[in-house]
């Protein structure tokens, strides 16, 4: 399969805007163009991520893009994996340029987010997990990045002033991003004094809800090297969408019910370090390698995990290796240079297309006061609820 190169990269600033995801969407789209040099016109296939909250097209959002940019009969997909629906849209798209079937692709994603907390859908869904969770056990997001951060006291000893130190240093990145919702330097002592949420997280120490956009172009490397200078081009080494292996036990979000595992082996690997794994086999590399990574943190406690589960450290070494230096600007291994959730906030079908957008501009040496010096590979990695993987590896 021939190598697929990232031509442009675009986003719509996060915020509550209180207007239709199909505006950011497009705004994004058009950007994304622009940087890569290209037309709409251009465009042979279009992915997008799809978003459940928007009504009826955000179901169908690949088509609700292409008639929101006109019209034109190009084939489109529309792919939901919650907050790992932007890593999917893009794996349709990369295929389909692997395959010979287009030689340029579009993949958006854009959400217009509701206040506070994603609750659950309208409707009785008894057999719906998603929908179980809230009903049965009163278990929101906020609910679960408090349980993972007590685990995480529990096991290693981790602190909150370690949970206040992962915001510190994202917000001190994010100041310099002009796409994030929140550009504000945080003290230790101002996270202190923000509410708690879901103890022991505090309100500032969880990520918000939030509108966005973001997206990307992509070429086959033979078009890529017709329409741009090669020196602007990031190639994407590898998308890992793998799901749990059972049974689904080991260091993951729970199901309702785990009778069924009882007795049963533990994977090699929990289904956070798989991800990473998957996407580290396809490129080639390993951890040593990276310059950078956009981490998924829904709250500060779930950045440390991260470190973990992509092999930064060992289990119990993150707050060692947060304390170090190494994660911030100017470490061995930046985290969110970004700012990541942190300053952006969820908008859940941007999120992981967002995360390659600041790889992109990393690796190109567009990142101005937030570079990371000599940046060459970078990976990201979230997780979709209920068994959805999202990784993926730029390198130059």
């Amino acid at each position: 399969m021939g190598d697929v190169v990232v031509l442009g990269a675009g986003m719509h600033p996060w915020g509550k805007w209180g207007r239709s995801f199909v505006e950011y969407g497009a705004v994004a789209a058009r950007a994304a163009l622009a940087d890569a040099g290209l037309e709409w016109g251009d465009v042979q296939y279009l992915a997008a991520g799809n978003t459940m909250r928007n009504g009826y097209p955000g179901y169908v959002s690949g088509a609700t893009f292409a008639q929101a940019l006109g019209w034109r009969g190009i084939p489109v997909s529309s792919s939901y994996a919650a907050c790992a629906s932007g890593a999917v849209a893009i794996d349709a798209a990369r295929a389909r340029i692997q395959s010979g079937q287009a030689d340029v692709a579009i993949v958006v994603g854009a959400d217009t987010a509701p206040q506070g907390f994603f609750g659950p859908l309208p409707g009785d869904r008894p057999q719906d997990p998603d929908w179980l969770r809230f009903h049965v056990l009163g278990a929101t997001n906020p609910t679960y990045f408090g349980l993972y951060a007590r685990r995480r006291m529990e096991l290693y000893g981790a602190t909150a002033k370690d949970f206040a130190a992962v915001k510190v240093k994202n917000s001190r990145h994010g100041l310099h991003n002009a796409n994030a919702r929140y550009r504000k330097e945080f003290t230790e002592d101002e996270i202190a004094e923000s509410p708690v949420v879901a103890d022991p997280l505090r309100l500032v120490d969880i990520c918000a809800t939030s509108d966005g956009a973001a997206a990307l172009v992509i070429a086959s490397a033979e078009f890529a090297a017709r329409h741009q200078d090669t020196a602007r081009h990031v190639r994407i080494a590898a998308v890992s969408t793998v799901t749990p292996t059972y049974p689904n036990t080991y260091l993951d979000m729970p199901d309702i019910a785990t009778d069924s595992a009882v007795g049963a082996a533990l994977p090699e690997r929990s289904f956070r370090d798989s991800i990473a794994h998957a996407a580290y086999e396809e490129a080639g590399i390993g951890p040593d390698d990276l310059s950078c990574a956009e981490v998924y943190d829904l709250s500060t406690a779930l950045e440390l995990d991260w470190y973990e589960n992509i092999g930064l450290c060992a289990p119990g070494e993150a707050e060692s290796l947060l304390h170090s230096g190494a994660t911030t600007l100017g470490g061995r291994i930046p985290v969110n240079p970004s700012g990541g959730l942190a300053c952006f906030g969820e908008a859940i079908p941007a999120q992981a297309i967002a995360q390659v957008c600041e790889l992109v501009t990393q690796l190109r040496g567009e990142a101005g006061e937030r570079q990371v010096e000599g940046a060459t590979t970078g990976l990201t990695i979230n997780q979709g609820l209920f068994g959805h993987g999202s990784s993926v590896i730029v390198t130059r």
